[in-house]
């Protein structure tokens, strides 16, 4: 396998919080798939899960190198809880179409949470 690329976000725990306060469902829904609002919002501080996906997003997007927008929408990645514990991404859409078009076989994704920050790093790799 071939290093396609590696990305890192950062994201103060606040302003999720602040945006779910101001935009609720418009936010979550246009952020955050069913599956992870489901995930985050049956855990004691929501806002923590939440910002840790939000940042994993940013961080997948700036490996796969396009950032959300054009190539990659929110909804077309999905933060999972793999069985064994560690987090892992779905792709669909854009995500996937940008994936297969690359010739990419592995999302490699790390998450940690405090309290006023969450942060994500994730590594992308092609085939060789």
């Amino acid at each position: 396998m071939q290093l396609f690329g590696i990305g890192i976000d950062v994201v103060e725990v606040a302003r999720i919080e602040s945006s779910l306060e101001e935009f609720g469902d418009k936010f979550l829904n246009r952020i955050f798939t069913s599956r992870e609002q489901s995930y985050c919002l049956r855990q004691k501080r929501p806002h923590l899960h939440l910002a840790a996906r939000f940042a994993a997003k940013e961080a997948i997007s700036k490996a796969f190198g396009t950032g959300i927008g054009k190539d990659v929408g929110w909804l077309d990645l999905e933060v999972v809880r793999k069985p064994s514990g560690e987090p892992g991404v779905e792709l669909t859409g854009r995500a996937a179409a940008f994936f297969e078009r690359n010739g990419l076989s592995e999302i490699k994704v790390s998450l940690t949470h405090a309290e006023h920050y969450a942060a994500a790093n994730a590594v992308v790799l092609a085939k060789e």
